[in-house]
């Protein structure tokens, strides 16, 4: 058991009036809300509820932890009427891309400003979650899980186009032809939206903005960001992609065509373990690393975050039941249940949970965040649009990330 483990059940003084202090206060007591979205239908509420909290209450037996589920399609809203009548819980479970917005909001706490051990919890993470709680120069949350996305493959269409797994960009390109003249589309995805392109604009050396995340011109137009994109078209006006990745109704889905061979890659996450051992009990779902370009092979960050909001008035307890929600025993439960640890520590034992683990936890090495902006999910929309009219044809990738570029452009001078 490490340090970080511990860091719950240590005594030390009590914190400042309502202020975060130091781990392990002897002397926190009263009720700690806890908005979060873990799945009713899976074991992750029952978890949090009947083993986490307990155990967390059990150590400081004068705090009382108020769980309160709500739907993940309702949390975003239910998040933003409570800014508007400041009626936020203590603690949030909030997915990754609305960390910056509720920051640029100015309703949560800047832990790396004021929680004191904010830099050992920091660094026992992985570097791609980290960064998601950055907003300008403080951090205001912790990663709290995380996921990513890898290579998964049909060996069998593989085999009988007489290829090998592609480990490279230029593997994939290469055997395209082999696997179409075999029946199966070389790769597959569901969209172009940045959760499903970036991976092939970093794996190509290219970039979304610049390091302050001001910037979209000279780096989402960049010859190697162009490049990343020109990939995917190719793959498609080569007839070696499905129509799906232009979000057309109807067509096979990514596990569909996966499974019954049509597809012989697609990128997604750990999720799709224990779905394909539903559907598809006899299919064996085989993974390896995004295929690697000029930059090497890079993959996007997912999961949710832990924030700690400004209008809390217990915010001793409320950090200190943080704490325990990114301690070994806390995050070991929840990966028993399919939430991947953010700990770097536990990342080899993950696959003694779920032998699946393994390459998501390699790939995280690597993976970065979709860039952290309130922008984000406007130029996401911009991104999704333009890169589809390039797969058409209907504008070059240069002209679409160009203009892509122009507009993100606007909307990040927003926030400068």
């Amino acid at each position: 058991m490490t340090a970080l483990a511990l860091a719950g059940c240590t005594a030390s003084a009590g914190a400042p009036e309502n202020g975060i202090g130091e781990p392990g206060a002897t002397d926190i007591s009263g009720t700690v809300t806890f908005w979060h979205a873990y799945s009713a239908d899976s074991p992750e509420v029952a978890t949090l509820d009947d083993v986490i909290i307990p155990a967390f209450e059990k150590k400081f037996p004068d705090v009382t932890v108020k769980s309160v589920p709500v739907p993940y399609d309702d949390l975003h809203q239910k998040l933003i009427t409570a800014v508007a009548g400041d009626q936020l819980p203590d603690l949030v479970r909030a997915d990754i891309g609305w960390v910056p917005e509720l920051a640029d909001l100015g309703v949560l706490v800047p832990l790396s400003e004021e929680m004191p051990d904010f830099q050992a919890l920091a660094d026992a993470t992985y570097p791609g979650s980290l960064a998601t709680n950055k907003w300008k120069d403080a951090y205001y949350g912790l990663p709290l899980d995380t996921n990513t996305r890898v290579t998964l493959y049909n060996s069998g269409a593989l085999d009988a186009a007489g290829v090998d797994v592609p480990t490279t960009v230029e593997d994939l390109v290469a055997a395209a032809p082999a696997l179409k003249a075999a029946g199966s589309y070389a790769f597959a995805d569901n969209g172009a939206s940045g959760w499903n392109v970036l991976p092939w604009i970093w794996s190509a050396g290219g970039d979304i903005t610049n390091e302050d995340v001001t910037e979209a011109t000279g780096y989402l137009n960049s010859p190697e960001s162009v490049q990343g994109i020109q990939t995917l078209v190719d793959l498609y006006q080569g007839g070696y992609m499905p129509d799906i990745i232009l979000g057309d109704s109807g067509g096979l889905a990514t596990s569909d065509g996966l499974a019954q061979g049509t597809y012989a890659t697609i990128l997604d996450g750990p999720w799709m373990y224990p779905i394909f051992a539903g559907q598809y009990p006899d299919f064996t779902l085989s993974a390896a690393q995004v295929p690697a370009g000029d930059g090497g092979s890079i993959s996007v960050v997912g999961g949710e975050d832990i924030v700690l909001t400004q209008s809390s008035e217990n915010k001793a307890a409320a950090a200190e039941f943080l704490r325990y929600l990114l301690s070994e025993d806390a995050q070991l439960e929840m990966a028993k249940v399919g939430q991947m640890s953010v700990l770097s520590s536990l990342g080899d034992g993950l696959a003694d949970i779920n032998e699946y683990y393994a390459p998501f936890v390699e790939q995280l090495a690597t993976a970065r965040p979709r860039p952290v902006t309130p922008a984000w999910t406007k130029i996401d929309a911009i991104l999704q649009d333009e890169i589809r009219a390039a797969i058409k044809g209907d504008k070059t990738v240069q002209e679409a990330l160009d203009s892509a570029a122009s507009q993100s452009d606007a909307l990040l001078a927003q926030y400068k």
